[in-house]
This record gives C-alpha cells, sequence and structure tokens, in this order.
C-alpha cells in the first residue's frame, strides 16, 4: 500500500525545467528581513535585492521599511546603478505591486503601474505560494544576508551602510566567476547592450497627499506629525512622502523632515519663532531644543543672560532675539552676537530691527557747507543773549 501512495505523490510531483536566460530579459525581485545596528540600536530593516538572470549581478539596499515608497524608491536606485532597464522584471505578489491577484493576470497598484510605465519593463509574477518560480534571487537573498549582513553591521545611518554593502557586491561582481555562469563582470557588459535605455528624468518614487496644517503648525501624514512654518497654520499644504525624508509644500515655500513611524513626531522650533517672539515663558520652557536647533553661539548669549538677569529676565531678552532673527535673518544675528560675546558687551538694543533710512539727495550748491550738531545749552545762551 505504501508503494502504491509513493507512486500517486511521484506521479503528481511537480517538475522543474531548467531554464535559459538571454542578455538583459530577465531581472527578479525580492524583499528579505535583515538586522542592523545604528547607533548602537539594533533594529529590523528591509533587504532590497533585484538579481539580473543572465549574468548573475545583484543589486542590493537596504530599507527602514517594506512599503511602497521604499520599493519604487529601490527600483529607481537599482536601475541607476545598472545604467538600464532589464525588460523583464519577476516578482511574487507584493503588496506594493499588486492590488488584487486575478484568475488570468494581476492588478496592479497605480503607483507600481505608473514606475513600470516609466521604464517601459513588463512586470512578471510568480504563482501564488511558489517561491521556487523566482529561485535565483530566493537563494542570492539569503546568501548575501549571510556573507555580508553576518555579523549584524554597525554604522549611523541606513544609506552608510547600503553604500558599503554595494560596494561589496560590485566589487565581488568583478572578481568573482560563477560556477554555472562563467565571469560575472564580461557577461554583464554583454547584457548592458540589451538593455531598455534609462528615460531622461528618473521616476519621482515619493507618494503624494494633501493635508491641512493644524492650529498648532503641524501636518498629519501617515499617522505622523511634522511641524511647518507658523505662518501656514490652517493651510492646504502638499506631502511628499519619500523613503527617509517628508518634504512638505505650501505658497512656493518647503520644510523638509525625516521620515517618522507611526504616532511619531519631527518638531522643529525654528517654525515657531515667530510665536515665540511674543511668548517668554515658551521660550524658556522649550530653550534645550530652541538651543539644539540653533546652536552656538545662541548657547552662550543665553548662559550669559541668565548669569546677569536670572531665568525670567533672560527668557524675555532672548524673545526679542528671537525676534531679530525674524526680522533680519538667522546669520547676521549671529554675527552681532559673535561681536558682542566677543567684546564682552551684551547690548541686546543692537539686535533689534535696524531702521532704513533712505538716501537724501544734497543739491550741488549747498555741498560745500557743514552743519553742525547743537546742544540744548546752545539755545540757552541765545536766549540769554537776546534779553
Amino acid at each position: 500500500m505504501r508503494s502504491v501512495v509513493n507512486e500517486w505523490k511521484r506521479q503528481r510531483a511537480e517538475s522543474f525545467i531548467p531554464l535559459i536566460y538571454r542578455p538583459g530579459e530577465v531581472a527578479q525581485v525580492d524583499f528579505f528581513e535583515a538586522f542592523v545596528e545604528l547607533n548602537g540600536e539594533r533594529r529590523k530593516v528591509y533587504l532590497f535585492v533585484m538579481r539580473l538572470m543572465y549574468s548573475g549581478r545583484d543589486f542590493a539596499w537596504l530599507c527602514d521599511r517594506q512599503d511602497q515608497v521604499c520599493f519604487l524608491d529601490a527600483h529607481v536606485r537599482a536601475f541607476a546603478h545598472f545604467g538600464g532597464v532589464p525588460q523583464r522584471v519577476v516578482y511574487d505578489n507584493l503588496k506594493p505591486a499588486v492590488k488584487k491577484v486575478l484568475r488570468k493576470g494581476r492588478e496592479l497598484t497605480r503607483d507600481f503601474a505608473a514606475l513600470a510605465a516609466h521604464y517601459a519593463f513588463e512586470p512578471c509574477f510568480a504563482r501564488p505560494g511558489e517561491g521556487h518560480d523566482k529561485g535565483g534571487v530566493e537563494s542570492r537573498g539569503k546568501n548575501i544576508r549571510l556573507q555580508h549582513l553576518t555579523p549584524v553591521p554597525r554604522g549611523k545611518t541606513l544609506e552608510e551602510l547600503s553604500e558599503q554593502l554595494l560596494a561589496r557586491l560590485d566589487e565581488q561582481a568583478r572578481t568573482k566567476t560563477c560556477r554555472t555562469r562563467g565571469p560575472i563582470a564580461p557577461r554583464f557588459e554583454q547584457e548592458r547592450r540589451h538593455f531598455i535605455e534609462l528615460p531622461p528624468r528618473p521616476y519621482d518614487a515619493r507618494r503624494v497627499i494633501t493635508s491641512t496644517a493644524s492650529s498648532t503648525s503641524r501636518v498629519r501624514a501617515e499617522g505622523a506629525y511634522y511641524s511647518v512654518w507658523s505662518r501656514w497654520r490652517d493651510l492646504d499644504v502638499t506631502v511628499l512622502i519619500g523613503p527617509t525624508q517628508v518634504e512638505i509644500r505650501c505658497r512656493g515655500e518647503s520644510v523638509a523632515h525625516p521620515r517618522m513611524p507611526f504616532n511619531g513626531s519631527s518638531i522643529q522650533y525654528r517654525h515657531y519663532l515667530t510665536e515665540l517672539r511674543r511668548k517668554p515663558q515658551a521660550v524658556r520652557q522649550l530653550m534645550p531644543e530652541i538651543l539644539r536647533e540653533l546652536g552656538e553661539p545662541f548657547a552662550q548669549l543665553w548662559r550669559v543672560l541668565v548669569d546677569l538677569c536670572g531665568p525670567p529676565d533672560a527668557a524675555r531678552a532672548f524673545a526679542r532675539v528671537l525676534g531679530a532673527v525674524v526680522d533680519t535673518g538667522e546669520h547676521a544675528v549671529r554675527r552681532v552676537i559673535e561681536r558682542a560675546l566677543k567684546q564682552d558687551r551684551i547690548d541686546l538694543l543692537e539686535l533689534s530691527t535696524p531702521v532704513q533710512v533712505p538716501a537724501v539727495v544734497v543739491p550741488q550748491s549747498l555741498r560745500g557747507y557743514e552743519v553742525e550738531s547743537a546742544s540744548v545749552s546752545d539755545f540757552d545762551h541765545l536766549l540769554r543773549g537776546a534779553s
């Protein structure tokens, strides 16, 4: 009976077909989980891998998220790195690419369809649950993680670690010989000649949404909060969400923040200087954050003011300094503070907005005369002489 069952299973088992890949024809893409250490903190990240199936050349990039923005941005980076676009790219049914699996074909997400149209490649998809349909990138992604991300790499930023990883893969491609394909470097040069040419401009992978600045001059995007200029309060804004940065635009101006996680918050108190100039108590409450953004010599000025007149009066004086930053610009105020501290003379009146006196044109006939300044005592002398 056991032999009958085994024969039944054998006859129904899938047979695998050895495929032949031609230059520039096919690439395979997938995400893999990995771990890195950024500034002493261990974090889970996502390894994007695109593998060229003819040459065996790889592109890899570490992403903070496995979302559509990072997915599309990694494609843009990969095509730019290879210097062209393969004719077909094979995926499994990732949510950033596939909105719905149909009986015949896939319904693509809007932004992924726009990416494919922009670079003119054909997206192809593996059968649901059949990861071996793109076994080349499956095995290579695991090898990259084992060879280059073990032990856990350390760095300051994810982009720094990604650049280091990509440099190692490029060096490996220049020297390595694939067991089944031969030397990678000459095969890649052959493959490049069959790529689709890059378009004149890269695809903008950022997600665009609209929002409204709140009464606290903050904008909510993807569950996170970002500060904007206080003059944008209650105005509609456009938010461009990139893989690592968020840009917010309104009326021809823009501000940028690092992309925050859900319920995260990125506040820049420069955006509130117009309000802080009128609120010394708020200045005192937020002084560590303000000084962290402004840096020196503002921090030294604050310490001098506290020593001279105590925190309450120092906060009132510093609010005037912030007002001068709004009126005349940070660079001009910084120069005045540096000069005052160097001379050990804190004259805050010099930080007020200078009065612009229009130039007076003196007639030619009067240019030879010199007018001396007078004093009140001069007029008293004239009055005594008249009596």
